[in-house]
């Protein structure tokens, strides 16, 4: 079924965020009583009563400030009017009815989208008594809820439903496409290393807040696309210090935030400053990514403002700083300007397909054989180790279990041998091989056999013989 778009819209710190959570059912919104904390477009799946969905919204205040990045966040909040089928105009119920309020009511009627006015904060008031002052701002009959402790969700939902049961149309419901069949693209990197532009650039328009200060993107922001009838996902993130920098408690909320995407995404864009290099917290992202088993392609941004020495340079730095995941395909790039956007979809998609490659059991252990005749396992305390047969044990990353006998005397040199040994034969590049071994356990251990007459005095003949020689 075709979802429709609701957008949150109000003034900063009226619940927005905290209403989205509860929607959503998640914490993708970051939430702390501070004014502005929302500055993108946050996007999720609101799954109301009876298995109905709606695709929400949660959008950064409108305080009426134009200047610096408020202007910016505004912009971001008209798209979202302007862009969604129905408005969720949250208001205040703890400061009343403001001029802010005024304007942002005038706005939404000029975008004659339908309006739910959900007046927030009514913990310890009389339910009547919170929305009287919002009666004269003509959007009916406003909805009284607490969206901290969930009070009146239920009837906002049911509210919703039975307005999209008697009005909604089909072909005003937009298709979201998001039923798990999409590749989620994390967009990964320190701050202000062109995160957001490179995102903005990809799906063709704004949508990202891009200013000009490290630092700006605080939320993970999930954003569908399509092309050449793919589907995806973007996760800009916001840019990771090193532990030391990050001094504000909303930055160390965004860290957090950054390193739950990973975890959501299935592939990795990691967004490198050519200007700088790579620098010691790149190489702390790349470990935290290899260590999650993602699939990863390294973005080096601002490519084209290198001179061609400068260039060379570049490159012979990454080849020798890079030396631990040579299978990362590194795409230069200009998020800016739009060189190498096509570049990047494309390593991504074979990284994703690298990520999910499925191999019969058989072909495994050919392989294995073959990476042993070539180069044998080595002695453990005088025994040499024996690998017998392997076999796949997962994809999303490529997971090969091995079995055999003291395979945990296996050395790490060894096992990266096999991992070079198997990439190379089945070609998988851009996702990391995990090589877990096994050893199977002695059948017969722990068992004592019954010994019959015969070799009971068979046996007390032989241990008199020694005992006499």
């Amino acid at each position: 079924m075709r979802r429709p778009i609701f957008a949150l819209i109000g003034q900063p710190n009226v619940g927005k965020s905290t209403l989205f959570n509860r929607l959503t059912k998640t914490k993708n919104a970051l939430v702390a009583s501070i004014p502005g904390l929302t500055r993108d477009r946050q996007y999720g799946i609101a799954c109301l009563e009876r298995g109905n969905e709606i695709f929400l919204i949660d959008t950064g205040g409108l305080s009426g400030n134009q200047s610096g990045v408020d202007m910016f966040m505004a912009e971001q909040s008209r798209e979202a009017i302007a862009e969604s089928d129905f408005i969720i105009f949250v208001v205040d119920a703890e400061i009343g009815r403001t001029s802010s309020d005024d304007l942002i009511a005038d706005l939404i009627r000029k975008s004659n989208k339908h309006c739910f006015l959900v007046v927030n904060k009514i913990d310890g008031r009389p339910p009547e008594m919170a929305v009287a002052d919002f009666h004269s701002l003509g959007f009916g009959k406003p909805m009284p809820l607490a969206a901290r402790s969930g009070r009146g969700l239920s009837k906002l939902g049911e509210l919703i439903i039975t307005h999209l049961l008697k009005n909604c149309d089909d072909d005003r419901q937009l298709d979201n496409n998001l039923d798990g069949d999409e590749i989620k693209i994390g967009i990964i990197g320190r701050p202000n290393v062109g995160k957001s532009t490179l995102v903005n650039r990809i799906l063709g328009q704004n949508r990202m807040v891009v200013f000009d200060a490290p630092g700006t993107t605080r939320d993970a922001i999930e954003i569908p696309f399509t092309s050449d009838s793919k589907s995806y996902i973007l996760i800009d993130t916001a840019g990771v210090r090193r532990r030391a920098r990050v001094k504000e408690i909303i930055e160390k909320f965004s860290v957090i935030k950054t390193l739950d995407a990973i975890d959501r995404s299935n592939v990795i864009v990691l967004m490198i400053d050519a200007k700088e290099g790579i620098v010691d917290q790149d190489l702390n992202l790349i470990g935290l990514i290899t260590e999650a088993g993602k699939a990863l392609v390294l973005g080096v941004n601002k490519w084209d403002s290198l001179s061609l020495h400068n260039r060379q340079k570049i490159k012979t730095e990454l080849d020798r700083r890079l030396t631990f995941i040579p299978w990362v395909e590194q795409i230069t790039i200009s998020a800016l300007r739009g060189s190498g956007m096509g570049l990047i979809l494309r390593a991504v998609d074979r990284a994703f397909r690298s990520s999910l490659i499925k191999i019969p059991t058989g072909k495994l252990n050919g392989i294995l054989q073959k990476a042993i005749l070539k180069h044998a396992p080595p002695l453990s305390n005088g025994r040499r180790i024996k690998l017998r047969y392997a076999h796949q044990g997962g994809a999303g990353p490529t997971r090969i279990i091995v079995h055999g006998n003291q395979t945990s005397s296996v050395p790490d040199s060894y096992r990266k041998y096999l991992e070079n040994f198997y990439r190379e034969a089945l070609a998988i590049n851009g996702s990391p091989i995990v090589i877990e071994f096994r050893t199977g356990e002695n059948p017969f251990k722990g068992r004592k056999n019954d010994l019959t007459p015969r070799q009971v005095k068979k046996r007390s003949r032989l241990i008199s013989y020694v005992k006499k020689n």
